[in-house]
């Protein structure tokens, strides 16, 4: 094991110790504190893990889908698809077993991420900043769609809940879907290299004998499942996927499959460092690691916009 791995394995497990011991429960007091942690403290610092890990993964798949290191599943529409999949199911099938939530809003999330790929590709691609902007604006039209729905429903409710990004609900037995983004790594790192393909675009990525739709497709599928996951369970946590690849990129290059490890790392630490600050800014009361998450992607968002080479026009 390499020092770097090592330092790494480290700060994960010192975050994750810390994370099990802090909360508004004491301990110390007449609770059990080994049912606390083994029902409530270890379960939420897991899925805080493994939803920063997938979400920064799927970031990954998207950039190279698009060709543009400015977007990620946030500002593609793709968590508002979700939400627009669990809409129709929580009316139509309300009680619907968990899994059957979570594979409408997969199918959901990736008819809307493919629905961006189409109007991807009437944008000008000579302004790298123009392609997120035009994510922004997909994305909130399909979340105005969605507030509209569960309005005129009366479901406004559940809106708030996928939307929140927190971790306080999460219990032993309601966050095991979530384990689904250690199977979409692994098939993320078989098909590293086929990805990175993707990024070259479809002629330069079908030249060197890649099968560009199909793998396409199958990447699109891995983000859905995994957006789908982690807004059923969790709800939407806005830019992992885009501030962990850039960083990770910025700092050890392009080689896609030796960055996917630290990537996966990175997404998991600084969302459950943001979930451990949540927990004790405001103590006992909690704010969502999505929101803090929010506060910091998004200054590190127009950081990258103003970051952003600009081809020139003159």
């Amino acid at each position: 094991m390499t020092r770097t791995a090592l330092g790494a394995g480290l700060v994960l497990a010192l975050l994750a110790g810390v994370s099990c011991l802090i909360g508004a429960a004491s301990l110390t007091g007449d609770l059990d504190a080994s049912l606390l942690i083994a029902v409530s403290r270890l379960p939420r610092t897991l899925a805080a893990i493994l939803a920063g890990a997938g979400l920064a993964l799927a970031g990954v798949v998207v950039q190279q889908a698009v060709q543009n290191r400015l977007v990620e599943p946030g500002l593609v529409g793709t968590p508002e698809s979700a939400m627009l999949g669990l809409l129709a199911v929580t009316l139509l099938a309300p009680g619907a077993p968990l899994l059957v939530k979570m594979s409408v809003a997969a199918v959901a999330a990736l008819a809307g991420t493919l629905g961006f790929l189409a109007l991807a590709r009437r944008v000008p691609r000579q302004d790298p900043v123009l392609l997120p902007l035009v994510g922004l604006i997909y994305g909130g039209i399909l979340g105005a769609l969605v507030l509209w729905i569960a309005w005129t429903t009366d479901l406004v409710q559940y809106i708030g809940v996928w939307q929140s990004g927190e971790f306080s609900g999460v219990l032993r037995g309601r966050y095991e879907l979530l384990w689904i983004v250690a199977a979409v790594a692994v098939a993320l790192w078989f098909a590293a290299d086929r990805i990175t393909l993707l990024g070259l675009g479809e002629d330069a990525a079908r030249s060197l004998g890649l099968d560009y739709r199909q793998t396409l497709l199958g990447g699109l599928v891995l983000v859905a499942v995994t957006v789908a996951v982690v807004v059923v369970s969790v709800g939407s946590i806005p830019f992992v996927g885009l501030v962990v690849p850039n960083v990770v990129s910025r700092w050890r290059g392009d080689n896609l499959r030796r960055n996917l490890g630290l990537v996966a790392w990175m997404g998991g630490v600084l969302v459950l460092g943001c979930d451990i600050l949540g927990r004790v800014v405001r103590w006992p009361y909690e704010i969502p690691a999505g929101t803090i998450f929010a506060v910091l992607g998004a200054g590190l968002f127009l950081w990258l916009l103003h970051a952003a080479p600009r081809r020139s026009h003159g």
